[in-house]
């Protein structure tokens, strides 16, 4: 994904713009490939929340993700005067926490027995496992002083099709339960609570249910909901629920054509629409031909419509047992009070036999390998020949491995893939066969490891090289061991990231929950994966004594090169399949009606409109009631400060953020773009990407990258841009961002200067494999996230800082790409001499600005590091200021893909009509998602999401839906959200809960280096202390009066909006049918 669009998120919502004023970036990191903080996206479903939507939260991690250079992991970053902001904070280490824990007379009181009991070093936690002893639940209760607790309920839910069924349960129980009867409790826990995570994921075997809470008493009723939600749900008595996530038939009037509806089988449209996510199933299904994981727990669109009302039932009761689930606490809570809770639930089961039942069964090896081709859905034009895939895939072992075996090839996974330096990886870029890597390498989530290499962007006559070449390149390896450098650079990059822990906005205890969780589902240790430092020591001893290639060769030979379990999946392309596959599920339906008498069809449009009413009517005042929350005495009346000295090093403004870190120094330099020329801007991504990936006089890049992994903890380079609130010119500079344990902060500044001005732009061949990646990033990312797509085109089109985020990341990039492939073989030494003048342009102390977080001690102890830095930049930038005052024509656009859904958008600029800001506005957006779009887009309309944002810098308020399978439809209902705000009621208990909820984004939780960073994004973006206390002002005093007001601003979007889709050809071919000319027609791909 391109940094910049994901950068311009910042900007480009209501949740994103209340962190900018209050808080900060999403982030989402892990270490290892393996041990993943978040589940690979290839294995798992979750549901979208909206207000911490798909749009938002991709945004954020693709910040960190984009940034991430070179050296980081694949996750998949002299007189000194100085005036204090904020009450400085002593920097202290947190004390050590009371984790006494519960007596075992006093668990045995509850029902439970203790198994085992640990201190967890790496983690500084006391964990305890406790076995229910009338159902067999088992439970770890982790205790320490992280005040960001996370609760976990997980099952066991392998399926025995692709009907879907674990994947529509997971969102169907979250729609009502016994002690909770509403239609979606989880809404309402998103509307007024301050949790930090409130989600569900659907892996192939096991479903996970995780919440988190910084306040105690809001964690435990997130708990209680959804505790009542998974044991006690309505769905399994309600087939309404079942058609709304599941599928159903939709007739609105028997004249018209039937056609399916439902959440989930709309959102699995949206997942096969991408060639990469039919590549992953694929590769998974031959892989694992005879055990669960050989059918879609995610559910395929064809097979959907196969599951009936009765299997889903039946797979609840069966699996949804306490005997069947791991629950999970972790935090600083009364480890007695989880007990507690439980017992409440557990107790009013009896044991059954599901962890017989929901046993995964291993994958026996194969004797020789498989060779798959299938045919995946290409937009029409270009050279399809150059458009196709290939993949090797091993299944590694038929049981799973042992921890240090796990660390062992994660180890090995990164040494080979992990850096843009690293062999395998290298060597496939450069081969010119293809454009972009595809594979996620070693993956060790499920029961049986495996590993998957491949590239994307290939000619049909070229496959068989690709495949030759992977084979080569691991028996050279296998051959010739790793270089000293990139084996020393792994190591300290895998201990930097397993020491520092950061998890971002990303709760730790979840993702501990997750990493121990993918043993103990499967009855093994869930105590050994939290503990890293002897696997770690051992391994790093017997490289010492025996070298890398003693340790890493034989794995490479065992688990590869002479294991015939491998399955090689050729994805060619098809300009046909899209349509092909419409037409197949429109006769399937068209067989249907006409099967059907007219009473039939009667009936099937009564249920139609009989569901509909019941997804529009709103719930009763009683039952919204029945659901905890806060009160607003329990909400801070202040924002939470980061405490920040201002003040100057050798002329330049450097901000400073006292805070622990572990001894981690976190820096940022940032530089003013506003001298750059508007030709140039669409190189910008392209320029950041040479600084890592390119070598110096010295230094050849794979050098740099090691230096960097051996000496640091990652530096990366990415632009920034954003309007700025009453300012006509925008905000736009490029940041680079480094970390290093202090002690090393020397070397961190020196490999920021040799990044910055050392770095050559000679290489043509790297360069061009910059383009094709970039390009591959985005083509991919039409198709997947459309809807950022659209809403960085509607932002081109009303501000100029989103016309320059679009020449940096959106379709304009696209285009720019596709133009430049020709350009480097024709004209390299005008884009190498391009690529200087933007540096020449960049780089000075003038308009430089440093932003550092790390203890008062580490803080001054690097400030002769930030000197010495400081004195190697040119005083002044030679360039003057360029003038960039352009936007796009504000027509309406329908960009085409190959598609099975749409992303749907429409904006318009408030403040152009006059509005004032108000803190409100952040209430108003988030109860719009939340209530209005919620139900018509996504309930109603059968779209996986539909959401609302507001750039408070901008003005921009923006509708977007994802996965939608509607045009004309939701663009009405985004028309229609004046009239909702107007007869809107609500009342003082549902209006409280609307600006908790508010509160609990703006006061997201935060790592230290997080905090330092959002107080760097206001400094950029003027965002003062007071401002931040009168829009929380605002925002507390919110008032139903606010709602009905607001109306008139978002009528600005129905009367002078301008709409954006990303859509299928037909579906715009249709609307422009029912509107002559709505759309101007773009090809995207």
């Amino acid at each position: 994904m391109e940094r910049t669009a994901l950068l311009r998120s910042l900007s480009c919502s209501s949740l994103a713009c209340s962190r900018f004023l209050f808080s900060a970036p999403k982030f989402s990191r892990s270490f290892l490939s393996k041990s993943r903080a978040v589940p690979s996206a290839a294995r798992y479903h979750r549901r979208l929340v909206p207000n911490r939507s798909l749009l938002r939260r991709n945004k954020w991690r693709s910040l960190a993700a984009a940034s991430s250079n070179s050296s980081t992991l694949r996750f998949s970053l002299n007189k000194k005067h100085f005036s204090s902001l904020a009450v400085r904070a002593v920097a202290s280490p947190p004390t050590q926490p009371d984790i006494s824990g519960v007596d075992d007379e006093v668990a045995e009181k509850l029902g439970f027995e203790k198994v085992s009991e640990e201190f967890i070093g790496e983690c500084k936690s006391k964990a305890v496992l406790f076995k229910h002893k009338k159902t067999g639940a088992q439970v770890m209760s982790v205790s320490n002083d992280d005040e960001n607790k996370v609760f976990g309920v997980v099952f066991r839910t392998p399926p025995k099709d692709s009907t879907g069924i674990p994947h529509i349960l997971e969102h169907s129980v979250l729609c009502g339960s016994r002690k909770y009867p509403l239609k979606e409790p989880f809404v309402e826990l998103l509307k007024g609570s301050l949790n930090t995570f409130l989600n569900a994921f659907t892996y192939p075997d096991r479903t996970c249910y995780p919440v988190a809470s910084t306040n105690t008493k809001d964690f435990y009723n997130l708990v209680d909901v959804y505790l009542d939600a998974v044991f006690f749900p309505k769905c399994i008595e309600d087939f309404q629920t079942f058609q709304q996530e599941g599928w159903h038939y939709e007739l609105n009037d028997p004249s018209e054509d039937i056609t399916y509806k439902g959440v989930v089988f709309n959102e699995m449209k949206g997942v096969y629409s991408q060639p990469d996510n039919l590549l992953g199933r694929t590769a998974q299904q031959a892989l694992f031909p005879d055990n669960t994981y050989g059918v879609d727990s995610g559910g395929d669109p064809q097979a959907i419509p196969k599951l009936t009302f009765e299997e889903f039932k039946e797979f609840h009761r069966k699996f949804y047992h306490p005997s069947n689930a791991r629950i999970w606490f972790y935090g600083d809570d009364d480890p007695y009070e989880r007990l507690r809770i439980l017992s409440e639930y557990l107790d009013a089961f009896d044991a059954s036999n599901a962890p017989h039942e929901s046993k995964v069964l291993p994958q026996q090896l194969f004797s020789e390998p498989v060779r798959i081709v299938e045919k995946y859905p290409a937009g029409e034009g270009g050279d399809l020949k150059k458009k196709h895939m290939v993949c090797l895939n091993w299944l590694l072992s038929d049981k799973p491995l042992d921890l240090q075996t796990e660390l062992t090839l994660g180890f090995l996974d990164h040494l080979m893939l992990g850096t843009p330096a690293s062999p395998l990886r290298k060597v496939l870029l450069e081969s010119g066969l293809g454009d972009a890597i595809i594979g996620g390498g070693v993956e060790d989530e499920l029961l049986q490891p495996q590993f998957s290499i491949g590239l994307k962007g290939v000619s049909e006559d070229d496959v068989p090289k690709v495949e030759e070449l992977i084979m080569n390149s691991l028996k050279k390896l296998v051959e010739e061991g790793f270089d000293s450098d990139a084996v020393e650079a792994s190591m300290n990059t895998i201990e930097f990231s397993l020491r520092e822990n950061n998890t971002g906005s990303f709760p730790r205890g979840l993702s501990l929950m997750l990493r121990s969780m993918g043993k103990w589902i499967y009855d093994m240790d869930p105590f050994e994966p939290l503990k890293y430092e002897k696997p770690l020591t051992i391994l790093k001893a017997r490289i010492a004594e025996e070298g890398s290639k003693a340790v890493f060769s034989p794995l490479i030979e065992k688990y590869i090169l002479n294991n015939p379990h491998c399955v090689t999946i050729e994805m060619q392309p098809d300009p046909e399949k899209a349509s092909r596959d419409e037409a197949a599920e429109k006769e399937i339906l068209e067989k249907l009606k006409s099967s059907m008498t007219e009473e039939d069809l009667a009936e099937l449009a009564r249920a139609t409109q009989e569901l509909k009413l019941k997804q529009e009517t709103p719930d009763p005042p009683e039952a919204l009631r029945s659901v905890p929350s806060l009160s607003l005495h329990d909400i801070p009346k202040e924002p939470m400060r980061v405490p920040t000295e201002i003040g100057d090093i050798n002329g330049v403004k450097v901000l400073q953020h006292d805070l622990f870190t572990n001894d981690v120094l976190y820096t940022e330099v940032v530089f003013d773009t506003s001298s750059l020329k508007q030709e140039l801007l669409p190189l910008v991504p392209l320029f950041c990407q040479s600084l890592l990936e390119m070598g110096t006089k010295d230094l050849s890049f794979v050098q740099l990258n090691q230096l960097i992994g051996r000496k640091t903890g990652g530096i990366s380079v990415y632009p920034f841009t954003s309007s700025i609130r009453g300012k006509k010119d925008p905000s736009s500079h490029i940041i680079v961002r480094g970390k290093s344990m202090a002690g090393r902060a020397d070397d961190l500044f020196n490999l920021m200067n040799c990044v910055l001005q050392e770095v050559q732009f000679t290489d043509q061949q790297r360069f061009k494999q910059f383009v094709s990646q970039s390009k591959a990033r985005l083509e991919n990312r039409l198709r997947g996230s459309g809807h950022a797509i659209a809403m960085a085109r509607m932002d081109a089109k009303l501000n100029v800082a989103g016309w320059i985020s679009e020449q940096m990341g959106g379709l304009s990039y696209l285009e720019f790409l596709q133009a430049l492939e020709e350009k480097v073989d024709n004209d390299w030494a005008g884009i190498s001499s391009s690529l200087e003048e933007i540096r020449q342009s960049l780089l000075s102390r003038e308009g430089c600005l440093i932003n550092m977080t790390a203890d008062g001690k580490n803080l001054s102890n690097s400030e002769k590091f930030v000197s010495k830095f400081l004195d190697l930049l040119p005083s002044k930038s030679p360039v003057e200021r360029a003038s960039w005052g352009i936007q796009l024509p504000p027509n309406n656009e329908a960009i085409l893909i190959p598609t099975q859904v749409n992303y749907v958008g429409k904006a318009a600029n408030l403040y152009d009509s006059g509005y004032q800001l108000n803190g409100s506005a952040y209430v108003i957006t988030k109860h719009i998602s939340n209530t209005w779009l919620w139900d018509r887009v996504r309930v109603s309309g059968g779209a996986y999401g539909g959401f609302c944002n507001f750039d408070t810098h901008s003005g921009v308020f923006t509708f977007l839906s994802y996965r939608d399978p509607n045009l004309l439809k939701t663009l009405d209902i985004y028309d229609g959200t004046g009239d909702f705000l107007r007869e809107f009621e609500m009342d003082d208990d549902a209006l409280t809960k609307a600006i908790i909820g508010t509160i609990g984004d703006v006061d997201a939780y935060q790592l230290p280096d997080a905090k330092g960073y959002s107080s760097l994004l206001r400094h950029l973006l003027g965002v003062t202390e007071e401002e931040r206390q009168t829009r929380r002002e605002e925002i507390l005093s919110t008032s139903l009066k606010d709602f009905k007001e607001f109306a008139d601003a978002i009528d600005t979007i129905k009367d002078k909006g301008v709409a954006v889709v990303v859509a299928s050809p037909d579906d715009v071919e249709a609307a422009n049918k029912e509107r002559p000319d709505f759309f101007e027609v773009k090809k995207g791909l």
